[in-house]
């Protein structure tokens, strides 16, 4: 240890080149990495090492709705291939969910990283001051960097009476054991509906409610009516461009208040309104950084102050798995002295993993305009390809393209459908590299495949 404050009855400081901040998927990177490069790194998580993603967010979520596929696909047979009695049953589901989190104990992932070199410390770090990190009642002296990668809770709008209605986030609706009978679901962002088609395909009455006019709000419009039809087919009663002006606890369970009228009671509330980082409670104000602020704004190579990094959802560039992990090699390579390209989030994507899957990169066409951008559009509909006609009972989808007109460049581009996230690669990497559309367009597009619907919303974008 080293002597800062050596006086008696002074907390003693441990040193360290590195500490990181939260050990979410881009910490748990980053500081793995960094110690296997040689650097005493310290680890510092008050929940779970590796974060929302393995224990509560995109691991078990996305299995849950696989599960929830099945049984929409074998719902399906009877209109292509026979006939077939289907009966959900979520204990199954409950199973697998405490399996791929080892009944969300973080033990294999801590041995993990010790195993690189790193020092772990359970507890919520604190910045005191430049380089300098207390947690669980000690203090750490970074020589060489701090990287704060804390994430972001589940938020609840100030809504009067929600607090007391004690409703589900995110992460009870992944533990939970039981499907409830009738679920209300306050949020149609990409975590709400996700978890509103499970629990309609698993037998729960569900209903969405969104303050925006649309579903998915930064979404575009045709993708957002796509999934509306969607989860209406699954019997989601959906409402959209709604004020929710309070809400309480009934004999029959929650019900919201909204300048539309009530809604039925329900016997669950799922609150799927967003997530915030609480910037004040991590200290940002002893770096000099506002801890007012919603997120900790950083450079290009990730950097929030002299000796200070931040990466992951902290930084508002995205709160998707890809990003932390993204930013975190920039940072590694940052900290180590390499010379490395800055963060390009020009062809950032996104995916909300409902069936159909609504998935996105770039500026939708709405958010091109505000730029300024001369904006020309192209689409056409999966079921309308030849894919999407052998396809047939479950096909929808759609491809729109958004190009920048004065340079020819696509500058976003949606693709919804079966295999939504996948089929967007080539759209993601025509962004990034900045391919004309006159370029894809002398593409030859593999028959039949989803992915050729991309060459039909070229000709209705160039007219050829």
């Amino acid at each position: 240890m080293t002597g800062r404050g050596a006086g008696k009855g002074k907390q003693m400081s441990e040193p360290a080149d590195v500490v990181v901040v939260g050990m979410g998927p881009g910490g748990e990177e980053l500081a793995g990495r960094l110690a296997e490069a040689g650097l005493d790194v310290v680890g510092i998580e008050g929940r779970l090492l590796g974060g929302e993603c393995p224990y509560w967010g995109c691991v078990p979520s996305k299995m849950m709705l696989r599960a929830a596929g099945l049984l929409a696909e074998a719902r399906r047979v009877p209109n292509m291939a026979g006939e077939v009695s289907v009966t959900a049953d979520w204990g199954p589901v409950a199973r697998r969910m405490r399996e791929a989190t080892d009944d969300w104990d973080d033990r294999r992932a801590v041995e993990r990283f010790e195993s690189k070199g790193g020092r772990f410390v359970r507890g919520w770090g604190r910045l005191e001051g430049p380089g300098r990190v207390t947690a669980a009642g000690r203090e750490f002296e970074a020589r060489r960097a701090v990287v704060v990668n804390c994430g972001t809770q589940p938020w609840a709008p100030p809504v009067p009476g929600l607090a007391e209605t004690g409703f589900w986030t995110n992460r009870d609706a992944i533990e939970t054991e039981h499907v409830p009978r009738s679920l209300l679901v306050l949020g149609g962002g990409a975590v709400g509906v996700e978890l509103g088609q499970v629990f309609a395909r698993f037998g729960s009455d569900v209903t969405i409610v969104e303050t925006a006019p649309q579903l998915l709000a930064a979404e575009e419009p045709e993708s957002a009516a796509v999934l509306t039809d969607a989860l209406e087919a699954d019997g989601v009663e959906v409402k959209t461009g709604v004020e929710v002006t309070g809400a309480g606890r009934g004999s029959n369970g929650v019900w919201l208040e909204l300048s539309a009228g009530r809604t039925r009671e329900c016997e669950q509330l799922l609150v799927a309104t967003g997530r915030r980082a609480d910037l004040s409670a991590l200290g940002v104000a002893n770096v000099g950084l506002d801890e007012r602020a919603r997120f900790i704004e950083v450079d290009e190579h990730m950097r929030a102050a002299p000796g200070l990094w931040a990466v992951g959802d902290v930084t508002g560039a995205g709160a998707f798995t890809h990003v932390s992990m993204y930013q975190a090699g920039i940072a590694r390579a940052d900290i180590l002295g390499e010379d490395v390209p800055g963060a390009d989030y020009r062809a950032l994507p996104r995916v909300t993993f409902t069936d159909p899957e609504v998935a996105s990169v770039g500026l939708s066409e709405a958010a091109a305009r505000a730029r300024g951008i001369s904006v020309r559009v192209g689409t056409a509909q999966v079921p309308s390809s030849a894919r999407g006609w052998i396809h047939k009972v479950g096909n929808a989808g759609l491809i729109k393209l958004v190009e920048d007109a004065c340079s020819g460049l696509l500058v976003g581009a949606s693709s919804v459908g079966p295999s939504g996230g996948e089929v967007l690669g080539l759209l993601e990497l025509a962004v990034q590299a900045r391919v004309p559309t006159t370029e894809l367009r002398r593409l030859i597009f593999a028959y039949p495949t989803f992915t050729r619907t991309i060459e039909a919303a070229l000709v209705d974008l160039l007219g050829y």
